[in-house]
């Protein structure tokens, strides 16, 4: 298992659609094939930078995830909010304490 980071900035104005959209979705992504956990973070010192924070089984399965129709649908509609490229980070868990 490995956990994707990915970083997003939008334009103050886009955050409700933003927010809307993954609301919709959000289910969604965390049942796609391998998705075994997601959440969403908003900066605390720049509201217009959110974080997702997921875990896959298999960097396979966020690639189909990646290939898919869902994420295609939900990245085409969210790309238009950005204010800055977005960022993204596959990590492998080191340490973590209960």
């Amino acid at each position: 298992m490995f956990i994707r980071i990915v970083k997003m900035s939008f334009h103050q104005e886009h955050i409700p659609k933003f927010l809307g959209n993954f609301d919709l979705m959000k289910e969604k992504i965390r049942n796609a094939p391998g998705n075994r956990f997601l959440e969403l973070y908003q900066d605390k010192n720049n509201p217009e930078v959110f974080f997702t924070y997921s875990f896959w089984e298999s960097e396979a399965d966020l690639e189909s995830y990646r290939n898919s129709e869902l994420f295609y649908d939900v990245w085409q509609f969210t790309k238009q909010l950005f204010n800055a490229k977005p960022e993204a980070w596959s990590v492998d868990k080191v340490v973590s304490l209960p």
